[in-house]
């Protein structure tokens, strides 16, 4: 392994593969299927940038530090968890319950007033597993679905904010405004983006509440009401239309911050 190979980071994930600096070896499920050059430029290495869930975990084990950190990865894309974890820190969240079973689902209502939001609690992303309950027969059709049931208490509004941490910083945020048709504010759903200046609260929420959880990559959604802001959820599998339309190039800024070592 030549000295100049050695040096450079490394990285398992395609993230930062536009990056000459930077080793990027790809997900191999085998580690035996990694070269033994590249399997000692992976132990040698300080840290392992984008390590994939799966080694996230074996790196951790390891005691070896990775970006994105291993609780970043450890929460992505799961409500239930993320609700947890903001109840136990007492981070600001719409109240939210999880029901088990068809003994549990029948007391729904008695916890929460039509209209609600139901949401799919895992392996959902960019709105497509959030539903707006508003009568008996909706509910019935969200619970006509494995699994257990996430609701939420519906907090009427027309907008709510994006804010991107990575490291520990907010590197991108916005205004995200749901459609004339729907309530929904997720790009991905027709919603638009807004760079109206965010309220200061607002960002302090996100960046306190990515430092309580161990999140340092994260796209955080925040919202208000009644003068409150709330954390909806955290996004480890944000969208970058957000950083296209603010004419930032969203790998260059990865790269730039890895090589100043700010991630």
């Amino acid at each position: 392994m030549t000295a100049s190979y050695a040096a450079r980071p490394v990285a398992l994930g395609a993230r930062l593969s536009a990056c000459p600096q930077v080793n990027t070896l790809g997900f191999k499920p085998n580690f035996s299927d990694y070269t033994p050059q590249e399997q000692a430029a992976i132990r040698a290495a300080p840290k392992v940038y984008y390590p994939t869930a799966f080694y996230a975990d074996l790196f951790n084990a390891m005691g070896k530090p990775t970006f994105p950190s291993f609780h970043t990865y450890k929460f992505a894309q799961d409500k239930i968890r993320q609700t947890a974890i903001f109840e136990m820190k007492g981070i600001p969240h719409p109240k939210t319950r999880v029901f088990y079973g068809k003994k549990q689902k029948r007391c729904i209502p008695d916890h929460f007033c039509f209209p609600f939001v139901a949401k799919i609690p895992r392996g959902s992303a960019r709105g497509t597993g959030v539903f707006l309950i508003e009568n008996p027969q909706d509910l019935a059709t969200y619970l006509g679905r494995q699994g257990p049931a996430y609701i939420q208490a519906y907090l009427p509004t027309d907008r709510d904010m994006r804010l991107v941490i990575i490291g520990n910083k907010i590197r991108l945020a916005f205004w995200r405004l749901a459609p004339a048709s729907g309530f929904r504010t997720n790009i991905s759903q027709g919603g638009d983006i807004c760079f109206d200046p965010l309220p200061q609260a607002a960002c302090a929420l996100a960046l306190e509440t990515a430092r309580a959880c161990g999140w340092n990559d994260v796209g955080m959604d925040i919202v208000e009401s009644e003068g409150r802001y709330y954390v909806l959820e955290a996004n480890m599998k944000y969208g970058t239309k957000g950083f296209q339309q603010a004419g930032i190039d969203y790998k260059q800024l990865l790269a730039s911050l890895l090589l100043s070592k700010e991630i």
